[in-house]
């Protein structure tokens, strides 16, 4: 078969390769790009959520036509404390998501339902035999080879419920961990989209990563009865299992997922350690492509792998912070952590998830009386706690 032919070629469609499209649409218009997708709708079934302080005044506008809803502020909810912040709040949807994309490039460059099965920094094979011959590939199609990393599981059912009458929230509830502790740290994630149509997540920072999508289910159900609210139906649901990095071997992770192509979002290792969290990461990223539009696919490979090393080496604060939350504290105690964590700066709390943590900002989270045994995050520190576990993509399962 003849090869397509384009001057980058991206694959995967969701949020990394989706605003690496983006970008490049925005401030290169003169290139020619194909975005290659597996599946039929880009951005797959998420909803994505930032806050304003992530990703400044440029990250605003290369995401403002995915955004499905926007609040001043939100909440948190804890046994001993709650507490309103002020911190601008945004929540992306997948079918949004997808409308910007295909608003913003041709159609064809946009190629769905297409699987890739080799790539070069320069080329790539589809199943069906299709060639792509491009000046630099980027790879966007996700994390993959975790046995190199270390650390536990973020996992959750969300629902969004269309309610018979108003819930009454004003503004989105971050984490409500004054459900049953169960599991490890549980908190459930509110957003209310409308007055009668509420998005709740329930959510596990779990040493396991299976799944039980029923029981999640019926503790949405319990929570929404608990709020007093009447559920007319359910008009989306999603699930995931997302890893939570307390250490691992870069260096061995980076060799797994091919040496020589670009690599971009999770597929990098570009996430928050401790939150799983990628969209400030996947915007900044996005911009520095944009930024980096004429090279060839191998200095693209080698400026993605050094972006990505200067990243895993930012992040080692985080790592430790992991490592204590799975290490130090007891599964059950574990809300302990955050509860503690919110009572701080909320500037502090803005720079944190954004991954701009400070040295100034450590010090104050390590600081003052400890929410786990000193003893036990002194051996964690130190390095000489229980071996966190060797995270695996076999381990992502549902029942």
């Amino acid at each position: 078969m003849s090869a397509r032919h384009c001057d980058i070629a991206i694959l995967g469609g969701g949020l990394a390769g989706g605003l690496i499209a983006l970008a490049l649409a925005r401030h290169r218009p003169d290139l020619s790009l194909l975005l290659v997708e597996q599946d039929a709708r880009l951005g797959g079934n998420h909803v994505w959520s930032f806050f304003g302080s992530d990703v400044g005044k440029a990250g605003r506008e290369l995401l403002g036509p995915a955004v499905a809803a926007a609040w001043a502020g939100y909440e948190v909810r804890f046994p001993a404390f709650e507490r309103t912040l002020g911190t601008s709040y945004y929540a992306m949807t997948s079918d949004r998501f997808d409308r910007t994309i295909r608003a913003a490039l041709p159609a064809q460059a946009i190629l769905s339902e297409a699987r890739v099965l080799a790539t070069s920094a320069t080329s790539a094979t589809l199943t069906d035999g299709q060639r792509i011959e491009a000046r630099a590939v980027i790879d966007a199609r996700g994390i993959r080879n975790l046995g190199h990393l270390t650390g536990g599981w973020q996992k959750f059912l969300g629902q969004r419920l269309k309610l018979k009458a108003p819930h009454g929230i004003e503004r989105p509830v971050i984490m409500d961990a004054t459900v049953e502790q169960l599991d490890g740290y549980r908190f459930v994630y509110v957003l209310p989209f409308s007055e009668d149509e509420v998005f709740v997540e329930d959510t596990y920072y779990s040493d396991s990563a299976t799944i039980d999508r029923d029981a999640l289910a019926g503790r949405i159900a319990e929570y929404a009865r608990r709020r007093g609210w009447s559920v007319d139906s359910v008009v989306h649901e999603e699930q995931g299992v997302l890893p939570v990095v307390s250490g691992g071997d870069f260096d061995a992770f980076w060799r797994s997922t091919g040496k020589d192509t670009a690599r971009a979002g999770t597929r990098a290792g570009l996430f928050h350690a401790v939150t799983s969290y990628s969209v400030p990461d996947a915007v900044r990223y996005a911009m520095a492509i944009a930024r980096r539009a004429d090279c060839s696919g191998d200095e693209l490979a080698k400026y993605s792998e050094q972006y990505a090393r200067k990243h895993w080496k930012k992040s080692i604060f985080l790592r430790q912070l992991t490592a204590m939350l799975f290490g130090a504290a007891a599964p059950m105690d574990r809300y302990r952590v955050l509860e503690r964590f919110y009572r701080l700066d909320e500037r502090l709390v803005e720079r944190f998830y954004a991954g701009r943590t400070t040295l100034r900002d450590k010090i104050r989270i390590l600081s003052g009386k400890p929410p786990v045994p000193v003893l036990a995050a002194m051996r964690v520190l130190g390095g000489f706690g229980e071996k966190p576990q060797a995270l695996s993509l076999a381990g992502t399962r549902t029942k």
